[in-house]
């Protein structure tokens, strides 16, 4: 690696221990911040060090509480901005609010575009981010977009298990592209479950499944796992489409409301998320695997430290 003298990494309270895996692979420290909250709730941040002129980037994924998460990533970019650091980068492993991305009803907003002017406007000079829900996204930008890909780790992990006949399952027609690319990088067929969404209480109705899936191991493949309530259905589907067994990965595990009760009692084998948002949680539950990205922020960060091609990582994999 080149010297790191001017790199500064730091973080907020969402997932400090992702922040400390990528300075592990770096070898260099993690910054100091005071990053905390006033009796009235009102955000407090310092940076406890000093960052003038250097290059700062800023972990924090906008994971539950999301809203908390959020504030706290725009008032320690403004904080930075403020102490003269000569170039902030905004990393965000999950970005939220990323399914509404288009207005698919009357008078609603797109959020995803708010939160890209908020991380805009308080200062950052770049955001490097993993699998948006939508690549659009980056277009809501006017600053550079560093999107990056969990695909290689899974498909690594999901070749370590010598399946015998396995088919790559996307839970819906929205994320069948990525689906194919795992299915490539397993030479795996595609199959796809159609689903209709019955509300916005994140209900969905699984219809059919395309493809053949007799006798296969299904990998039932999304972007996001929330509520499991998509997941767990299309799992029963491919079960009564004819699968042998099921599995699912998927890059963040969210798991919100009474998704470990959904995924616990379902007919998954086991979960593969990354810790692109915590998982204290959910890694007590014997179904689920956590792949850590650690490695694969800090390579990105050290390449956009050094000036160096961020897509060159993914070359050969």
């Amino acid at each position: 690696m080149p010297p790191l003298d001017q790199l500064k990494i730091f973080t907020g309270n969402r997932h400090p221990s992702l922040a400390r895996s990528v300075c592990d692979y770096l070898e260099i420290p993690l910054g100091s911040a005071e990053v905390s909250k006033f009796a009235n709730e009102n955000t407090f941040v310092q940076y406890q060090e000093n960052i003038r002129q250097q290059d700062v980037f800023i972990i924090q994924p906008c994971s539950p509480s999301v809203n908390d998460s959020i504030m706290e990533l725009l008032i320690m970019i403004d904080a930075a901005k403020r102490a003269s650091a000569g170039r902030i980068t905004a990393v965000v492993p999950y970005y939220a609010y990323g399914r509404t991305d288009k207005k698919d009803q009357p008078r609603v907003p797109i959020t995803a575009r708010l939160i890209a002017d908020l991380i805009t406007a308080a200062g950052a000079d770049r955001l490097l981010t993993m699998d948006l829900h939508a690549g659009q996204i980056q277009g809501f930008f006017n600053i550079p977009v560093d999107e990056l890909t969990a695909l290689p780790l899974q498909a690594s992990y999901l070749k370590s298990k010598s399946f015998e006949n396995p088919v790559v399952v996307a839970v819906d027609v929205g994320i069948s592209k990525r689906a194919r690319d795992l299915a490539s990088r397993l030479s795996a067929p595609l199959a796809i479950v159609e689903k209709r969404r019955t509300g916005n209480d994140d209900g969905s109705e699984a219809l059919n499944v395309i493809g053949d899936v007799v006798g296969a191991t299904a990998i039932m493949f999304d972007d996001e796992t929330d509520t499991g309530g998509s997941l767990t259905s299309a799992a029963e589907a491919v079960i009564l489409a004819g699968a042998k067994e099921v599995y699912a990965c998927s890059t963040h595990g969210i798991f919100s409301g009474k998704a470990n009760d959904r995924i616990s009692n379902s007919s998954i084998l086991e979960m593969i998320v990354t810790d692109t948002v915590p998982q204290a949680e959910t890694t007590g539950l014997e179904k689920v695997s956590v792949i850590t990205i650690a490695p694969l922020l800090g390579e990105a960060i050290n390449r956009i430290y050094s000036g160096r091609s961020v897509g060159a990582m993914f070359d050969g994999f």
